[in-house]
């Protein structure tokens, strides 16, 4: 579904490299797409190199039809590479075209990973994409620390914090999605057996941009998560209103649908009274993912993820 049909179409098709799979790359020394063998060592990691012909449809592109992660347990080596020391770059000609659009929904992509702060649902990415390009045409290697974001400049970098068990791993963003509607962050296969995000196919993250170039530009300190307090609640809030008929209006039919707690609740934006329309807390992802198709079947905004 992407490129080589002119610039325009490529920065637009680009975006679309991590859509796939478990929802949204490649370090020096990977081989690349052009046919080059992998470097001596990399064998033991799985590498395998594949053609990759980016003018095909999404649908055709790939080998593989549905994505997955190697059987077993993970290969050892993932406990001790090291992580990616973030320093300024220069933005990748491709995959930073700002604003863009992917299945009718707009992005604008950051000015800088700095200040960049946000709670959320990540997911990760393995099998099908490794070897082939991303979004900033680097070739995806499921064995690196990368990731993708829908919104980060490419490339860039972000600390990622597992919510349930405190456990975090810097990575290099040089991807776009995951376009799933409730997911902040694709992980890299070996971040997300780095994390704990591995198995299970998803968790609930805190992700902390990093600017190298910036004042006090170095990763955050690894968060701390008190033992048996288990994961954040996650929500979905449904609207932000400042009229407040309008927020009990869609409250009630929340209610009526009795899909989990509704709440409203008040906060100060601007100088302004905002009322939130929250569902939840929820049980887990998959119950999450349901919920939301429901309500956007009611007709009501689609609700963004929240998690406290």
């Amino acid at each position: 579904m992407r490129f080589l049909r002119g610039l325009s179409l490529l920065a637009a098709a680009l975006a679309l490299t991590a859509c796939g799979g478990r929802h949204a790359t490649r370090p020096a020394g990977s081989a690349s797409a052009s046919g080059s063998a992998a470097p001596a060592g990399e064998a033991h990691r799985g590498w395998f190199h594949r053609g990759d012909d980016t003018s095909l449809p999404q649908d055709r592109r790939y080998g593989d039809k549905n994505d997955s992660s190697p059987t077993g347990a993970p290969p050892s080596f993932i406990a001790t590479l090291p992580e990616p020391v973030p320093k300024a770059e220069s933005r990748s000609l491709y995959g930073n075209k700002s604003p863009y659009t992917v299945l009718g929904q707009s992005y604008r992509v950051l000015p800088s990973a700095s200040g960049y702060d946000e709670r959320g649902i990540a997911s990760f990415y393995g099998n099908k994409f490794h070897g082939y390009k991303t979004s900033s045409l680097e070739d995806y290697d499921m064995y690196k620390f990368t990731a993708a974001s829908k919104v980060l400049p490419l490339p860039s970098y972000a600390r990622v914090t597992n919510l349930s068990n405190g456990k975090s791993v810097v990575v290099r963003i040089n991807d776009r999605g995951p376009f799933h509607e409730n997911r902040i962050i694709d992980l890299s296969y070996a971040a997300a057996v780095r994390i704990g995000v591995w198995p299970k196919g998803t968790g609930l993250v805190e992700v902390q941009g990093i600017d190298p170039s910036a004042p006090g530009g170095e990763p955050p300190p690894p968060q701390t998560v008190t033992a048996g307090t288990g994961s954040p609640g996650i929500y979905l809030q449904v609207g932000a209103f400042s009229d407040p008929a309008n927020a009990e209006r869609v409250a009630q039919q929340l209610r009526q649908a009795n899909f989990a707690p509704v709440r409203v609740e008040e906060v100060q934006v601007s100088g302004r009274t905002i009322r939130r329309v929250r569902v939840g807390p929820l049980d887990g992802v998959d119950r999450a993912d349901q919920v939301t198709a429901r309500i956007e079947g009611m007709g009501l905004p689609r609700p963004q993820v929240a998690v406290d």
